[in-house]
């Protein structure tokens, strides 16, 4: 299960149900998909095909939206 949590500028952010416990959000448009960490900062974790300008929109509409994706975790996991 991949619940989207957002969705902007053709980006879409969300969760795998069943993935590792440290807190991140996944991106994926048409281009590829990325991987970013949440705490204790926002970093990319991975990235399979995206763009360097795709990599940067993503992590500025992360670092717009971090509480709200915080919180949607929270909602998610329930920790």
């Amino acid at each position: 299960m991949a619940p989207t949590i957002y969705r902007e500028r053709g980006f879409r952010f969300f969760f795998f149900s069943r993935e590792e416990p440290r807190m991140h959000v996944h991106v994926i448009c048409t281009e590829g998909e990325a991987k970013f960490w949440l705490e204790p900062e926002i970093a990319l974790a991975r990235n399979y095909g995206l763009r360097r300008s795709q990599l940067k929109e993503a992590e500025t509409i992360i670092e717009e939206n971090r509480h709200e994706f915080q919180t949607a975790w929270h909602r998610h996991f329930g920790s």
